[in-house]
């Protein structure tokens, strides 16, 4: 296939970034070489602006990209917002439901270029801490309430489905949880997912002809993965990630996008 043909947009954690938060060799000259062909290349992520922005620059991405799990479009090299939507009022009845009920919960509440801490924990510290990030620590009423773009639960996985559980019964309505990874559970708009952000980033970015290719890893990803013209799935993600995908590359220690976009040339 023409390169020049072609969107690929990944999930970062767990598919482009090593267990070691790290990018291959081989993935980095496979990526050059994919967009010195023309091809388009962007990621998709539960990453806000600052946390985003270590690895895409890194990759020196010059496309748009989705952040916040598909809450916003975010274009690191002109560092503007495309689009975005914030988190309803009703998710701060939530937060203190889950406060009332956890009260060991953590809980980041991620802001356009700032990270919230208003339940602390030693996940939230390990999260801070992996990703060599500042906080501000305060109440929920400290939070500014415009340019929420989502609420990021952080609890030990033995624990995490209990949390699950609950906000299934009962912190439902005008938003979406999505489960990013064992440790991470999350709060969005209402109707927001990557696939969601993916679609606003192709009509954003006016890429409406181009062959779609998304890989992931986690729950997060999978709507994303259904929806693309090119569904991937890395060896290390859920079986019903795996289940959903065109493609079945090796896992995120082995170089899988040079394998992806080889899979692509060949088509």
């Amino acid at each position: 296939m023409d390169f020049r043909k072609v969107l690929i947009v990944t999930d970062l954690d767990g598919t482009l970034l090593d267990d070691k938060k790290n990018i291959s060799g081989d993935d980095l000259r496979a990526i050059d070489e994919f967009r010195a062909a023309g091809g388009i290349f962007a990621a998709a992520t539960g990453r806000g602006v600052p946390m985003a922005k270590r690895v895409i620059d890194v990759l020196d991405i010059r496309t748009p990209c989705v952040i916040f799990n598909g809450a916003a479009v975010y274009d690191f090299n002109a560092e503007k917002f495309l689009w975005h939507s914030d988190m309803p009022d009703i998710s701060n009845k939530y937060i203190r439901m889950l406060e009332e009920r956890f009260p060991d919960i953590g809980i980041e509440v991620l802001h356009e270029h700032d990270v919230y801490v208003t339940d602390d924990n030693r996940t939230v510290q390990e999260h801070l801490a992996l990703e060599s990030l500042s906080a501000t620590y305060c109440t929920l009423d400290e939070v500014p309430t415009e340019g929420r773009m989502k609420v990021l639960i952080a609890y030990p996985p033995e624990k995490m489905q209990s949390v699950i559980d609950f906000t299934m019964e009962n912190c439902g309505e005008g938003v979406n949880w999505v489960h990013s990874s064992p440790m991470y559970y999350e709060m969005l708009p209402e109707g927001i997912s990557k696939a969601y952000g993916c679609k606003k980033l192709v009509e954003t970015a006016g890429m409406r002809d181009k062959f779609v290719a998304a890989a992931g890893d986690f729950g997060n990803d999978k709507a994303m993965i259904e929806q693309a013209d090119l569904g991937v799935a890395v060896a290390n993600a859920l079986d019903s990630v795996k289940a959903a995908a065109d493609l079945i590359v090796s896992d995120n220690n082995h170089s899988p996008m040079r394998e992806i976009i080889e899979y692509i040339r060949k088509l």
